[in-house]
């Protein structure tokens, strides 16, 4: 399968070391198989000026297999929990991959409310709900970057 990675550079050798703390799932290398989804996330360097590339990979068939993955399917009480610790720099139990949706801007309201202590959880669980979620795959170990994805190509956007 296919997926995709936005940033400013050609990443041809992903790592976890490049990536910046508190993200939605922790520090890791993230992917979409929603190329939408990723030429999206791309705006954000384009409206700054910067140059954007789609960075393209073969994500392994078995990807899952043998590793420690974390699969969320709705923005639940879970997510919910795993994206406020993350964003409090807060230990998390440790996976090698977790997928599951993106905290896109309208959610970030919800969360930052949440985190703040201005909305309680049910009320944040409550608003999220109604969010159709788009989806990661986020990398938090180097072995399964290195088992699981082959650099295909770099596409300037």
């Amino acid at each position: 399968m296919k997926v995709y990675h936005t940033s400013y550079t050609i990443v041809d050798k992903p790592d976890t070391l490049h990536s910046r703390d508190a993200l939605d799932f922790g520090r890791g290398f993230y992917v979409t198989p929603l190329l939408d989804q990723a030429l999206q996330y791309a705006r954000r360097y384009t409206l700054t000026h910067r140059p954007a590339l789609l960075n393209v990979y073969e994500l392994r068939d078995d990807w899952r297999r043998g590793h420690r993955v974390l699969t969320f399917t709705a923005y639940d009480g879970r997510w919910l929990d795993l994206i406020a610790a993350n964003r409090r720099r807060q230990p998390v139990e440790a996976y090698d991959i977790v997928e599951g949706g993106v905290a896109n801007d309208k959610i970030f309201r919800t969360i930052d409310l949440y985190l703040d202590g201005d909305l309680g959880r049910e009320e944040a669980l409550r608003r999220l709900v109604y969010e159709q979620p788009n989806y990661q795959i986020c990398f938090l170990s180097q072995g399964a970057i290195d088992r699981c994805l082959t650099f295909v190509e770099s596409q300037n956007l």
